[in-house]
């Protein structure tokens, strides 16, 4: 097994590497018995004890694969059975090849249909459908998948479970759940957002000892940023330093009834290294916000234009987490909007903005949720997760700037350093974070970096990826269960300090 790639492709771009390999000098037969025997190796390693074996077989080289796991278990005296969806003999290519030496072996092949499931295994490998659908499951297939579901046993996918879009991390249907995914040449983005980590289980990937040169062949549209080269971007603290050089993050929140969001905000913002931290919030929460946090410069306004001057005053503004819907936060969010300041903009100035024809500004941060990102693009929550990469790709053409779509598998679109457009995926993070202000704290986190001289693209991968990172030092500490957002606050500081300090 190799390290879990960084680079992310789709199916397309994988069977383009499959090709690029072949004509290589790999044949395609190669191919399909290392990814068996890696699979296999996986099982025996994941699985000491596991005997009987019903390996299910579809009719592509996903099925190839399944078959050469069958034989090399039979080989080492376990009990695979296999079960096919399509008869063998009409297989074609190197799949028919691997069929043939099963039958050749004496391995026991039944058709697999709702009236014909296993029974009595230790262990089901999922060979069915591979990453070639594009469409949902036939009625049948859906019903199939569904009754293997309900088997009380482990499961282990080749490639990817079947029926969940490589692409999309969606159910096309009904999904083939695995327990373990030995993915192969391209790790498939779909397994890594949307749904596509709840069916994937634990995830393996092999290269299959692809040349390095067929990889530079096919660009990856997405990639998962290593932590270091993340930290890298920010630079050690100079031993002369003053608040001044770090950064003055303005927060704007806290409408009436909402006090905490934006306090949160600049809290996070506070322990992620910005110099100076002001909040812009109803008269009535200054006294709440600086008994919170008395490091913070708290002015309270009922109207915009007494803000004026403190925006004026700001590296980066971060508006949104409890600002509301009503003429205060509208009228705030249009003074930030004509500010020219970075911004990072989350929570209700997102759903304001939906209503505004001052798109493609640029030189800013937006954080939706699916929701609020249904509601930037005219849609629902349900339209973005069907295909988070399109609704990614959809928001940052209409809006600029750099965009963090949240959820399961976070990603990130920008600009990088060099003026192209890029994309990051954050495996990072846990279900502790379903709770309330964690949002609001990653505002915070994003706008400090911002502050410090990082580019909207690179302050949006760097803070998502240390907010998940504290969270999952946070749950590893005192469990996932009733983690408050508040409660990152000292692991953000430890999680950003951990190769930013000075020499």
């Amino acid at each position: 097994m190799t390290t879990l790639s960084k680079a992310l492709y789709t199916a397309a771009q994988t069977r383009e590497l499959d090709r690029l390999a072949i004509a290589a000098g790999t044949p395609g037969a190669e191919l399909m018995a290392r990814a068996g025997q890696a699979a296999f190796d996986t099982l025996c390693e994941r699985w000491p004890e596991a005997r009987q074996i019903a390996v299910l077989c579809g009719g592509g080289n996903n099925g190839g694969d399944g078959y050469v796991v069958a034989r090399l278990a039979h080989a080492a005296g376990l009990a695979p059975q296999i079960h096919f969806t399509t008869p063998p003999e009409t297989l074609k290519g190197d799949a028919l090849t691997m069929a043939e030496r099963c039958r050749d072996a004496g391995i026991p092949m039944t058709p697999l249909t709702l009236d014909r499931l296993p029974g009595g295994m230790d262990l089901l490998v999922d060979g069915l459908l591979g990453t070639g659908l594009s469409g949902a499951l036939r009625d049948e297939m859906a019903a199939l998948l569904t009754a293997l579901n309900a088997l009380p046993v482990p499961r282990l996918a080749l490639d990817i479970p079947s029926g969940l879009g490589a692409d999309t991390g969606m159910p096309l249907g009904a999904v083939l759940a695995a327990d373990l995914t030995c993915t192969f040449i391209g790790l498939k983005r779909g397994l890594l957002t949307g749904q596509g980590p709840v069916y994937s289980g634990e995830l393996c990937f092999f290269d299959l000892q692809v040349d390095r040169d067929v990889y530079s062949q096919v660009p990856a549209d997405c990639r998962v940023p290593v932590p270091a080269n993340l930290h890298a971007l920010l630079p050690p603290r100079r031993i002369d330093g003053h608040k001044g050089n770090y950064g003055h993050v303005v927060v704007i929140g806290g409408d009436h009834g909402f006090a905490g969001a934006p306090v949160m905000s600049a809290q996070a913002a506070a322990r992620c290294g910005a110099g100076k931290v002001s909040l812009i919030t109803r008269p009535d929460h200054v006294a709440v916000a600086l008994t919170r946090q008395p490091e913070i410069m708290v002015r309270g306004v009922d109207n915009a234009s007494d803000a004026a001057s403190l925006l004026a005053a700001a590296s980066v503004i971060a508006i949104g987490p409890g600002l509301g819907r009503d003429d205060w936060g509208r009228a705030l969010l249009a003074l930030a909007l004509e500010s020219g300041k970075p911004l990072v903009i989350d929570a209700d100035a997102l759903t304001l903005m939906a209503d505004d024809d001052r798109i493609g500004q640029g030189n800013w941060v937006l954080t939706p949720h699916p929701g609020e990102a249904g509601r930037l693009l005219g849609g629902s929550a349900k339209d973005i997760q069907q295909d988070r990469f399109a609704a990614l790709e959809t928001l940052t053409a209409r809006y600029g700037g750099s965009v963090l779509l949240k959820g399961l598998g976070t990603l990130i679109q920008g600009e990088d350093r060099q003026g192209e457009r890029s994309c990051a995926l954050i495996r990072d993070g846990n279900p502790g974070m379903a709770s309330g202000g964690m949002g609001d704290v990653l505002t915070g986190v994003i706008a400090a970096l911002r502050a410090q001289g990082l580019t909207g693209y690179d302050a949006a991968r760097l803070g998502a990826m240390i907010h998940a990172r504290a969270a999952d030092a946070c749950a590893a500490r005192c469990g996932p269960r009733g983690m408050l957002a508040t409660d990152l606050l000292p692991y953000l500081r430890a999680e950003l300090n951990e190769t930013c300090l000075a020499e």
